[in-house]
């Protein structure tokens, strides 16, 4: 499905038969690694809001609420201003870096004494998220090359990118995924609460800090390979919830499979709302999830 409509028999001479033709090649050289990546940065995306979750006890919080995406997405930008780099594997080291550091610039906003105060990380990771985009707007308008260069990349898309976008990050993006796994059973105990968590005999810093650099890592990867990609991250964990539970045992392999789900579906509908034209799949994601925030912050008022 897409702005050319493929016959599901050519798709599959494409992909096992040894099919030629121009439709042919539009399935192998551009359907099927947009669709790989999707899937990759789909996973990544969704897992890091089921940690992120998590690990703030929030239900609002994901890479883009918390500022991570609009951090990483900010370093890159900056890298391609000072640095003149072009590729992902150029910068995918800036996308780490700025993710982190608006990770970490979130959670001192919303720290009170020792505590972690969910409300007010939720607030500051929303304010250093506008503050980022419009530095990052900054540094575009100051320079035509790297607004030609980035605009693309900032608008969050799958379009026309190869594989060779994915396997730089691809190691870190599988760490990440690992890491989030391994501490999905300690993360029930810190819904409990701080101090019943540590009665129960779980490091409570060790986990947040573990589950804070598996968010990074997922974050930062997908940030690289498709720019930031709004509320997938926020939306999936929400879906999986009412199926499979709270327990995050299971929410975390959930949102390993709704992520791209909801990822590919948002790409499919950028590609045929517009025929023959398409949108990227990061506004169609922010044009779909910003309602669900809105549903969601009201349902958590109450």
């Amino acid at each position: 499905m897409g702005s050319r409509p493929v016959p599901m028999s050519v798709v599959a001479d494409a992909l096992f038969g040894d099919a030629v033709g121009r439709d042919a090649l539009v399935v192998t050289g551009l359907r099927l690694p947009r669709t790989v990546l999707g899937l990759a940065v789909g996973a990544a995306l969704g897992v890091a809001g089921a940690v992120a979750q998590g690990i703030t006890r929030n239900p609002l919080a994901s890479p883009t609420t918390l500022g991570i995406n609009a951090g990483a997405g900010f370093a890159v930008v900056v890298a391609i201003f000072a640095l003149h780099l072009t590729r992902p594997a150029e910068y995918v080291w800036f996308a780490f870096a700025g993710a982190a550091a608006a990770a970490l610039f979130a959670q001192a906003l919303a720290r009170r004494g020792g505590d972690l105060d969910p409300v007010r990380l939720a607030l500051g990771g929303t304010v250093l998220q506008l503050v980022l985009l419009s530095w990052t707007s900054a540094v575009m308008l100051a320079s035509q090359r790297t607004l030609d260069e980035a605009r693309f990349w900032l608008a969050g898309s799958l379009a026309e990118r190869q594989l060779d976008v994915l396997w730089p990050v691809l190691p870190t993006l599988v760490v990440g995924l690992v890491l989030s796994l391994a501490i999905s059973p300690a993360l029930n105990a810190l819904a409990l609460g701080d101090d019943a968590a540590q009665s129960l005999g779980v490091p409570v810093a060790r986990i947040r800090l573990a589950g804070g650099i598996a968010v990074v890592l997922l974050a930062g990867s997908a940030v690289a390979a498709a720019g930031p990609i709004a509320f997938i991250g926020l939306a999936a964990p929400h879906l999986v919830r009412p199926l499979l539970g709270a327990d995050h045992r299971l929410l975390v392999p959930g949102c390993l499979i709704a992520g791209p789900l909801l990822l590919l579906a948002a790409d499919v509908l950028g590609r045929v709302v517009i025929r023959p034209s398409e949108l990227e799949v990061g506004i169609v994601s922010a044009f779909l999830g910003a309602p669900l925030l809105a549903l969601l912050a009201r349902k958590v008022a109450r």
